[in-house]
């Protein structure tokens, strides 16, 4: 199985450090599990113009193939002026409609304080769902405090969640796969 980890910034680094975690505490449960992290920093996705995925940039062909190659994904965002930032809905766009269908997606998110931790239920939780994922019921929130100068998680009850987070999506995600054997 293949997990894909989306950083959707392209500035700073806790976002991609937190989707970093899940995917390692995902490899330390299931060490056949193959982890990527796509971070939006590192591309560039051109903006959606309505044509074939063929006629964009290889960047943008890329993190959409890699997308769609994965067997689930975990979606990390931060969020700017309660929402999440116009680098990941428009990645989201160049997606079709069933790009998530029978994949888990689990979702965390960053944000300065904890006046946004339910953006994740009200905005990104909607797009999953409509792109087709199986959203799992816990999802993980970090805020500003949740981490040290160096950008590393220093709440102990955020590294329970993550961890918790990597269990569930491993779980729904081979029961998905079991279902459709």
């Amino acid at each position: 199985m293949k997990l894909v980890g989306i950083s959707g910034s392209i500035i700073g680094s806790k976002t991609a450090k937190a989707v970093n975690e899940v995917l390692n505490a995902a490899k330390a449960i299931d060490q056949d599990l193959e982890v990527e992290l796509i971070n939006l920093k590192d591309y560039e996705v051109e903006f959606v113009k309505g044509t074939p995925l063929s006629s964009y940039n290889q960047d943008t062909i890329k993190v959409v193939n890699t997308i769609q190659s994965a067997d689930f994904l975990v979606i990390g965002t931060p969020i700017y002026q309660a929402s999440i930032p116009g680098v990941l809905k428009n990645l989201f766009d160049h997606l079709p409609i069933d790009a998530f269908k029978s994949k888990v997606t689990g979702m965390i998110t960053t944000a300065g304080t904890d006046k946004h931790f339910l953006v994740t239920e009200y905005h990104l939780k909607p797009i999953l769902t409509y792109l087709k994922g199986v959203v799992p019921v816990s999802n993980v929130f970090l805020q500003n405090s949740d981490f040290n100068k160096e950008n590393e998680i220093i709440n102990v009850d955020i590294t329970n969640r993550i961890n918790e987070l990597a269990k569930e999506m491993i779980f729904l995600q081979k029961s998905l796969g079991d279902s459709e054997a």
